[in-house]
């Protein structure tokens, strides 16, 4: 499967993938992460039901702040 993650394209070795699942792979640790598939909010309690296929575009953010 071909993604583009974080604007950038991305090969893995599924047909598909959990948000969680790519979380995992790509190791994200930052605790608040803002997660979209093809421009949609996936909301933290639906990440592991949110599958992303070939050719979609998801965006996984850490949210920064500070002042």
């Amino acid at each position: 499967m071909k993604i583009i993650l974080n604007n950038r394209p991305v090969n893995f070795n599924a047909d598909t993938l959990s948000i969680s699942d790519i979380i995992q792979q790509k190791n994200f640790t930052f605790k608040l992460l803002v997660t979209k598939i093809n421009g949609e909010l996936i909301k933290k309690e639906n990440r592991g039901m949110a599958f992303a296929k070939d050719g979609d575009n998801v965006l996984i953010l850490h949210l920064i702040s500070g002042g």
